[in-house]
């Protein structure tokens, strides 16, 4: 099981950000984001803390 891996964050030169997973983790069978090439994300953090916070993004439920 690979739950932790060496990955990059760069600043492309349009000026928008990526950030690399290695593929070893991203296709372990318990990494947490299945089934595309493609997902939407939530990527937060908390002010002073030097950690990322990945979710996958969520719509909210239409109210009924």
């Amino acid at each position: 099981m690979v739950n932790e891996g060496r990955g990059r964050l760069f600043r492309r030169k349009d000026g928008k950000y990526l950030i690399y997973l290695p593929k070893d983790l991203a296709e372990d069978s318990m990494f947490p984001f299945k089934g595309s090439d493609s997902i939407f994300v939530k990527v937060s953090f908390k002010l002073g803390d030097k950690k990322l916070l990945i979710d996958k993004w969520e719509e909210p439920a239409a109210e009924q």
